[in-house]
């Protein structure tokens, strides 16, 4: 769960400027795209942030923020007149919900919803009540609960109309959060209170903006201040060679659809500088997770204890964390992770974090190792514990990957960092719908997949009622019905989001 803290940096404005560019694609064609440019924004340590987050829900009776994760942003607005939101991307669930601008949390002295914008129901001409049963929590223990609701949402020139959102009237966090991932995977759902509902990726299939549920995520390298993720299409440029494409994997077991995006690490390799390698896991069928919302990469203890051992890794049991030597940064050592086929190359110098200073007026934070001389920063690979394994953001940035929840699959390839030119080929439908995309041959099923349920998001615990307890439907319903958005329907949408690499850690400070 989260410590309650003011924001802890110095930002850009709160919404960038927006700018709608079409990029060429094959053969000079034009596709439709929105390109959002969204600024960074520094926050905390993300290896305390990931220890929060991978906690229980016996953590979501008393919460408490800290704000501290690594986020990757994205600007819409929601209503009518517009509402300027800034949400957090989050892949690992499929909810989008902000805050009331009545809520008890952001009318405090804190002013925590500040950054991300809040919603009032009563300013939208286009908003209708739909129920009080939106409760949700994260495995951070941050949640919130009200009203369900359906509105306009505007992403750069894409207007959609009807989305279902939750209101947090009641809430434990600033944030507003953007899922995209599987519609089985709502939170309404899991508790088995309603149907699914189209969440944004499934509306903007259902209304013809894009061919097919699928979109990419590109999240360039270490020091990249931005990333992309494209709706609808592939961004040729983003990536080396030829994506290949592997089955998800069900978290249920049996025939039931799969809801989270799990897929089979077979091996893994320490590729050292000059080019010999150690063969660190082989024959395995791991299921791991990718999740974006994740700031480091937690392996099967095994396998992350040898991945420490090759690396020569420090592992802090009291804190937590892995320490290594800064300038292992500039060595050109890998680690090869395979998925039956496809192999994805994870520099070293992407799993060196470098902690941060608070503020650009703080002291330089100062981390060594055990010999008290050497600087140490940590290291993005981690022990998963009695978790199931994930690949978050110090893997995710090494690959291009295509998520296509119509057909179930994942797409990878490595990705080229700090690429300057675009060529966006749309994503069909049907099958084989990804383009220059390859099918792995016998890929190798996973023994085991962890269960099902938003990765970055576990629930409020009990029933739900129609009561919803906690939450407060606005002082007046407006009237009107939704409106239609009028001009060209874009078949492939682009978005920019933000990396926040700042880290923070309170260990040795010196002036």
């Amino acid at each position: 769960m989260r410590r309650h803290t003011a924001w802890a940096c110095a930002t850009a404005s709160l919404f960038g400027t927006v700018t709608a560019a079409l990029k060429l694609g094959d053969g000079g064609a034009q596709p439709k795209v929105v390109s959002l440019d969204i600024h960074r924004r520094h926050v905390e340590d993300p290896v305390a942030s990931d220890k929060l987050r991978r906690r229980q829900e016996d953590s979501t009776t008393n919460i408490v923020l800290d704000n501290k994760r690594n986020l990757y942003l994205l600007n819409a607005s929601l209503g009518n007149p517009p509402q300027e939101i800034r949400f957090h991307l989050d892949t690992g669930s499929s909810d989008l919900w902000t805050n009331s601008d009545s809520s008890a949390l952001c009318e405090s002295v804190y002013d925590p919803c500040r950054e991300s914008g809040t919603y009032d129901a009563n300013a939208s001409s286009t908003y209708r009540y739909v129920d009080s049963d939106f409760r949700i929590s994260y495995v951070d223990g941050s949640g919130a609960r009200g009203d369900h609701a359906v509105d306009t949402i505007r992403v750069g020139d894409v207007v959609l109309d009807g989305l279902q959102i939750g209101i947090g009237y009641r809430s434990s966090s600033g944030e507003s959060i953007l899922g995209i991932g599987y519609i089985g995977n709502e939170a309404a759902v899991a508790r088995g209170l309603s149907e699914p509902y189209a969440n944004l990726p499934e509306l903007m299939t259902r209304s013809g903006r894009i061919n097919s549920n699928a979109y990419s995520l590109w999240l360039n390298d270490l020091d990249a201040s931005t990333g992309a993720l494209l709706f609808g299409g592939v961004d040729t440029e983003k990536y080396v060679g030829r994506l290949e494409t592997l089955p998800i994997q069900t978290t249920h077991g049996g025939d039931s659809a799969p809801t989270e995006f799990v897929i089979t690490l077979t091996d893994l390799s320490f590729v050292e500088d000059g080019g010999d390698t150690l063969r660190i896991a082989t024959g395995r069928a791991d299921a791991v997770l990718l999740d974006s919302g994740s700031s480091l990469t937690y392996l099967p203890d095994d396998v992350a204890a040898d991945v420490m051992k090759a690396v020569g890794v420090e592992f802090d049991r009291e804190n937590g964390i892995g320490l290594v030597p800064c300038s292992l940064a500039d060595r050109t050592s890998t680690i090869d992770f395979r998925f039956s086929q496809p192999v994805i190359s994870v520099p070293l110098n992407e799993l060196v974090l470098t902690p941060q200073r608070r503020y650009s007026s703080s002291p330089r934070v100062t981390l060594t190792l055990a010999d008290g001389r050497t600087e140490a920063c940590f290291f993005g690979i981690m022990p998963a514990g009695k978790y199931p394994p994930v690949l978050g953001d110090t893997f995710l940035r090494s690959a291009y990957v295509v998520y296509d929840l119509e057909n179930h699959e994942i797409s990878l390839a490595q990705t080229n960092f700090n690429a300057t030119a675009d060529r966006i080929l749309e994503i069909g439908s049907g099958p084989d719908a990804v383009p220059d995309a390859d099918a792995v041959q016998d890929p190798v099923p996973a023994v085991s997949a962890p269960p099902g349920g938003a990765r970055i998001g576990n629930y409020f615990g009990g029933g739900g009622g129609g009561s919803g307890t906690g939450s407060q439907q606005p002082s007046s319903t407006p009237k009107g019905g939704a409106r239609h958005a009028v001009g060209a329907v874009p078949s492939c949408v682009l978005l920019v989001a933000s990396t926040l690499g700042a880290l923070l850690l309170s260990w040795t400070i010196t002036s």
